[in-house]
C-alpha cells in the first residue's frame, strides 16, 4: 500500500495541472493514468494531433495561395494519410515533454485501471496486478471520449468518431459530418481545405451559439466559399453503412452518401468503472461529475476537473481548473474560480477565438454598449502573409470605456485573443483608450487592436 496526500487519476491537461501545483507546493503526490503513455486524450486523439493536422494543412493552402510558390506547386498533391504522419512527430515530442514534468517533480505515475475502494483507498488494477494508493484527497480528471449512439456500429471502417478519424487510412473524396459544434466545424475546415466533399449536418439552426452572432455568421459564409455543404436543422434517424460508402438517412426523408461519416455529435465523460457512484457522487447521462464552485464533489475530500464535468471542455481551462481545486484542498484558496476571462479557442480555418460577452448578451443584460472594428485586409501584416480573411471586433462600454469582449476571426485569432483578455482583467489598464495609447510593432496583428479602438471611439456621439 502506498499513502500520499494527493492522487490524481488521469494525465491529459486538468491532471497534470493538478499534479504539477500539488508537487510545486510540496504535497506527496502521485498520478494514475491508464493508458502507457501520459498526456491523456488531448495529446494523444484530441487537441494535439487534430491541431497538428490542422497546420499541416493550413501550410499546404497557404503554399498553394502564395503567388510565389503557386506556378512551381501546381503539381503538388498530398494525400490524408501522408499529412496525418505529420502529427505523430508532434504527439511524441508532447508526451517526451510531459513525461519528464513528472519525472522532474518526483511524481510517481501509477498505470493501470483506477477503482474506488473508499473515498480515502484507491486500487490500481494493470492486466490482472493490483496497486492499493490511499491519500486524504483525489482529483478524478480522466477526461472524456466522443458519444457513440449504441445502434451505431463503430466497428465499420466506414463510419469514424473524432479519435478514429485520426486513423482513417483512405484520402475520402467525400466526407459527411454529424454535428456542427466545434469538433464538427474543426474537421469540416480541414477536409474542405484537402479537397474533399464535405456535408456538415448540424442539429441547430446556426452554427456555434455560443459565439457572437457575426462572427458565427463569417464562419459559416468561410465555409460554404470553402465548399463545405451546411444543412441546419437536421436530425439524424438511421445510418446505412456499405462496403464502398455510408449513408447517412436524416429525419427530413433527405439521405447523404459519402465515403465516410463522421460522428462529432457530443462527448461521454470518462467515469465508468471508477465506482464512484458508491460512494454518492452522481453522474449525469453523458458520463459526467456534478461538482461546485471548488470543483468539490458530493464527497468533499474527492474533486473533479476537465472535460469529465462537462462545458467547457477546453484543454486550457482543464489545467488551470486542476490547479484550482489543489489549491483548495491545501487550504489557499475561498472564493470560487473566475470563469468569464477564459478564452475559446477554435481551430477553423481561418480560425476564431473569443473572450467576454457578446453582441446578444450585452443586449439582453441592457448594457450600454458600442462596437470597434478592423477588418484584416486592412493590416500590412495580413497583406504580407495573403491572410486577409477576418477582422477583430472590440466590445466596450460607452460611458466607462471598459472593454467587455474581444471576438477575433482569422489567421492567429488564438494568439491575437490574449491582449484584449489581458486588458480585461486589469482593474487599472481596462479601458478602450489602452490600444490608442499603447505603441504596437509595425507591421504586426496586433495594430488590430489600435485600428479597432479608433473605429470603436469614432462611433461614440
Amino acid at each position: 500500500m502506498h499513502a500520499y496526500d494527493v492522487v490524481v487519476i488521469g494525465s491529459g491537461p486538468a491532471g497534470e495541472g493538478a499534479a504539477m501545483m500539488a508537487a510545486k507546493n510540496h504535497r506527496r503526490v502521485a498520478l494514475v493514468e491508464r493508458y502507457r503513455e501520459v498526456g491523456g486524450g488531448c495529446t494523444h486523439w484530441g487537441t494535439i494531433p487534430s491541431k497538428a493536422l490542422r497546420q499541416a494543412v493550413t501550410r499546404l493552402t497557404a503554399i498553394r495561395r502564395d503567388p510565389l510558390l503557386r506556378e512551381i506547386t501546381a503539381d503538388l498533391r498530398v494525400s490524408y494519410p501522408q499529412l496525418l504522419r505529420a502529427k505523430d512527430q508532434v504527439v511524441d515530442a508532447q508526451v517526451a515533454s510531459r513525461q519528464r514534468f513528472y519525472e522532474r517533480n518526483k511524481v510517481p505515475v501509477f498505470r493501470g485501471d483506477a477503482r474506488f475502494v473508499d473515498a480515502n483507498t484507491l486500487s490500481v488494477d494493470r492486466e490482472g496486478a493490483a496497486v492499493t494508493l490511499r491519500a486524504e484527497h483525489f482529483v478524478i480528471a480522466t477526461g472524456s471520449r466522443p458519444y457513440h449512439p449504441p445502434e451505431l456500429d463503430f466497428t465499420h471502417p466506414r463510419i469514424r468518431d473524432s479519435d478514429s478519424i485520426l486513423s482513417y487510412p483512405d484520402h475520402p473524396f467525400s466526407i459527411t459530418i454529424y454535428g456542427a459544434g466545434v469538433i464538427g466545424c474543426e474537421y469540416a475546415s480541414i477536409f474542405v481545405n484537402l479537397g474533399s466533399k464535405v456535408t456538415l449536418v448540424n442539429t441547430q439552426d446556426r452554427l456555434l451559439s455560443f459565439l457572437d452572432d457575426e462572427i458565427a455568421e463569417a464562419l459559416s459564409y468561410h465555409l460554404r466559399e470553402q465548399g463545405c455543404m451546411i444543412r441546419h436543422n437536421e436530425q439524424y434517424d438511421h445510418v446505412e453503412a456499405r462496403e464502398h460508402d455510408v449513408l447517412l438517412h436524416l429525419k427530413s426523408g433527405r439521405k447523404i452518401k459519402s465515403d465516410v461519416l463522421l460522428w462529432a455529435n457530443g462527448r461521454t465523460g470518462n467515469t465508468d468503472g471508477l465506482g464512484i457512484e458508491a460512494l454518492g457522487i452522481q453522474i449525469n447521462s453523458r458520463g459526467q461529475i456534478a461538482v461546485d464552485s471548488h470543483y468539490q464533489t458530493a464527497v468533499p475530500n474527492i474533486y473533479a476537473v476537465g472535460d469529465v464535468i462537462g462545458p467547457p471542455a477546453l484543454a486550457s481551462a482543464g489545467y488551470v481548473q486542476g490547479q484550482f481545486a489543489v489549491q483548495h484542498l491545501i487550504g489557499g484558496l475561498d472564493g470560487p474560480q473566475r470563469l468569464d476571462l477564459i478564452p475559446s479557442g477554435i481551430y477553423t480555418l481561418p480560425e476564431i477565438s473569443s473572450v467576454g460577452q457578446t453582441e446578444r448578451q450585452l443586449r439582453e443584460a441592457k448594457i450600454p454598449y458600442e462596437v470597434g472594428y478592423a477588418q484584416f485586409k486592412s493590416l500590412a501584416r495580413a497583406q504580407m502573409t495573403h491572410e486577409t480573411s477576418g477582422m477583430l471586433k472590440l466590445l466596450f462600454h460607452t460611458e466607462t470605456l471598459q472593454v467587455l469582449g474581444v471576438h477575433c476571426f482569422g489567421d492567429r485569432a488564438s494568439e491575437i485573443v490574449h491582449i484584449g483578455q489581458t486588458v480585461m482583467a486589469s482593474r487599472d489598464l481596462n479601458n478602450l483608450r489602452y490600444f490608442i495609447d499603447t505603441t504596437f510593432n509595425y507591421p504586426t496583428m496586433a495594430e488590430a487592436y489600435r485600428v479597432a479602438a479608433h473605429n470603436g471611439l469614432n462611433r461614440l456621439a
